[in-house]
């Protein structure tokens, strides 16, 4: 079981050359596969969630179109089959995939049709989370997707992205019309802004599930949160999925194989999207 991946942190790094090529996108640091992979990997483990960031740059740039994020999507889900993942949630955020004049429903329709292309005839599921970006203001709008393609393979609403000086509260409006939809919540916290995120996210705005939530794992307080609540973040977060370098629990995620050929790594992706 697969509950915290990010689809613009996972492609192939033959897959974005190729993806590069078609879009003419020189900005790569390499057009080497097996140096591309490295160079991905190197820079997911600077302890500096936003260092790690800066290398979805290059994979954002590369899926802007119906065509590439169906590929990456597919790609995916292939690959998390091979790992022997049987159910998995991939985040992505549809506002960062809008520069070359796809829609935001265009964006899910596209990365939905690459699940069931990499999930024919695989014994895998897998779903969508929707991410809306914490530094931006387009979240009430992304969860509003989110809740429209919920019967189509999108499974909750998320939001991500560097946590400080943006915190959860300030997208109170999403949550709540995702709550009032009776759909699901997972927020990013505590990754980057200590336990007050972590807080916020679960006693003021709901959140079923944390990404990340690092920060406990460096306390010995008990935060004053519902008990069932704990537990949940505990069967499904537990202290790791962060880029810099938390623990990351054993069912969370099964150690890639093919590493050469993914730039996943850790959490196999930043926070950007998913």
């Amino acid at each position: 079981m697969l509950l915290h991946d990010h689809l613009d942190g996972g492609l192939r790094p033959a897959t974005v050359l190729d993806l590069a090529r078609d879009v003419g996108y020189s900005a790569l640091p390499t057009r080497d596969p097996a140096e591309l992979g490295r160079w991905f990997r190197t820079g997911a483990n600077q302890g500096n969630l936003e260092l790690y960031l800066a290398g979805f740059d290059h994979t954002l740039a590369v899926m802007q179109t119906r065509e590439a994020l169906a590929r990456v999507a597919a790609e995916c889900a292939e690959d998390l089959a091979e790992d022997g993942v049987v159910y998995a949630e991939v985040r992505f955020a549809p506002e960062l995939h809008v520069t070359k004049g796809l829609s935001l429903d265009e964006v899910v329709e596209a990365v939905l049709e690459g699940f069931r292309q990499g999930t024919d005839g695989r014994p895998i599921r897998v779903y969508g989370l929707l991410t809306a970006m914490r530094t931006a203001a387009r979240s009430l709008e992304i969860a509003e997707l989110a809740v429209r393609h919920r019967d189509e393979g999108i499974v909750g609403f998320d939001i991500a992205g560097a946590e400080k000086g943006s915190p959860p509260t300030v997208h109170l409006d999403a949550f709540h019309y995702v709550q009032r939809a009776n759909f699901h919540i997972t927020i990013h916290a505590g990754e980057a802004f200590g336990l007050p995120s972590i807080w916020e996210a679960l006693q003021i705005c709901g959140a079923d599930r944390l990404g990340h939530g690092c920060a406990l794992s460096t306390t010995s307080r008990w935060m004053p949160m519902a008990p069932w609540r704990w537990a949940a973040w505990r069967a499904t977060c537990g202290t790791g999925g962060s880029p810099s370098r938390c623990a990351r629990p054993r069912m969370s995620r099964p150690a890639r194989r093919r590493h050469s050929q993914s730039t996943r790594s850790g959490c196999s992706a930043g926070c950007t999207s998913a």
